[in-house]
């Protein structure tokens, strides 16, 4: 093997675009960001870099600030693999932009088709994990039984009830952000749950759309109502990674067996999700035979492509690494 194929420009533009097809799946509610770090294989080093990001490390970088603390920070910089993050959050980045934009559009022109597509993923998904669940115990039955109501209870409130006020997006952020940890569960199925979607998804539009017109034509005023939402979602999903994610991997570690009967149950209860939402784009209208029919035919492509996705992959282990 010659120097070039293992030098620090090649191995982070493969890293860039191993973060991009994790961003294209974390996109789409059903299809998981951290299953595709598992089949290109850097699942083991993602969760070390974000279990690295810690609040007393955080702490030792902000002391970097006065001269004498500069070595501390800079140590406590390398220790969170800051390449490797920085790379593959470029490549999410550039994904979530380019595949939310035609969620947007799409969503904005067919919304049945495309909420069908979504529940097409999430169920087969939920086929797929559910070869890994245990019921076994009391203790796991009972996990299983609170993710599912709990998902089938929050799915249909938020389709109707939870606005996009900036504390919601905020803690959307910090839920949506865990799902890098969590093989099987999307951010946008999350996000989907919590009736943020279509919002983040119109809103992430607007913002690249005002962006590039910034520099023709400059917009401060559309910039402020379209940024605003977009920098309270990333500050949620940062200080996601320093609570919720790390949570997320305590019970993993600890109680895998009940954390994953939840998480595969509460990814069955979120199928109302996607139903929900297509029904209160219809309208006055309400369902037909052939809004229904259209809704299933697009279920059956997601699912499809879950399976030939699980197909390639292989058998996906949901447990975290130790």
């Amino acid at each position: 093997m010659s120097a070039s194929d293992t030098s620090p420009v090649r191995d982070l533009a493969g890293i860039y675009l191993r973060g991009f097809c994790m961003g294209a799946a974390d996109a789409v509610p059903g299809v998981s960001g951290g299953t595709v770090a598992l089949i290109t294989g850097i699942y083991d080093r993602l969760l070390s870099a974000i279990t690295a990001v810690e609040p007393d490390r955080v702490a030792r970088i902000l002391r970097g600030v006065r001269r004498e603390n500069r070595g501390d920070a800079l140590a406590a910089i390398r220790e969170t693999d800051p390449g490797f993050l920085l790379a593959l959050g470029a490549g999410m980045a550039t994904a979530v932009v380019v595949v939310l934009r035609l969620v947007s559009a799409v969503l904005a022109s067919n919304p049945v088709a495309t909420y069908g597509f979504f529940f097409g993923l999430i169920a087969a998904s939920a086929v797929v994990l559910f070869e890994d669940v245990s019921l076994s115990t009391r203790p796991r039955r009972f996990a299983a039984l609170s993710g599912f109501c709990l998902a089938i209870v929050v799915s249909g409130r938020a389709s109707v009830a939870t606005g996009t006020s900036l504390p919601l997006v905020f803690l959307a952020g910090a839920v949506a952000v865990s799902a890098m940890v969590l093989p099987g569960v999307s951010g946008s199925l999350l996000l989907l749950l919590l009736g943020q979607y279509e919002f983040m998804s119109d809103t992430l539009r607007a913002f690249t759309d005002t962006l590039g017109a910034a520099l023709t034509t400059p917009n401060g005023a559309a910039l402020v109502s379209t940024g605003v939402p977009i920098t309270v979602f990333v500050s949620g999903a940062l200080v996601g990674l320093v609570s919720v994610a790390h949570s997320v991997r305590w019970a993993l570690d600890r109680y895998r067996e009940a954390t994953v009967a939840f998480l595969v149950s509460l990814i069955v209860g979120a199928l109302r999700a996607p139903v929900e939402q297509a029904g209160s784009e219809l309208g006055g209208t309400g369902w037909t035979a052939e809004l229904a029919a259209l809704f299933v035919g697009f279920g059956l492509v997601g699912a499809v492509g879950v399976g030939a996705l699980n197909r390639f992959a292989g058998s996906v282990d949901t447990a975290a690494p130790a």
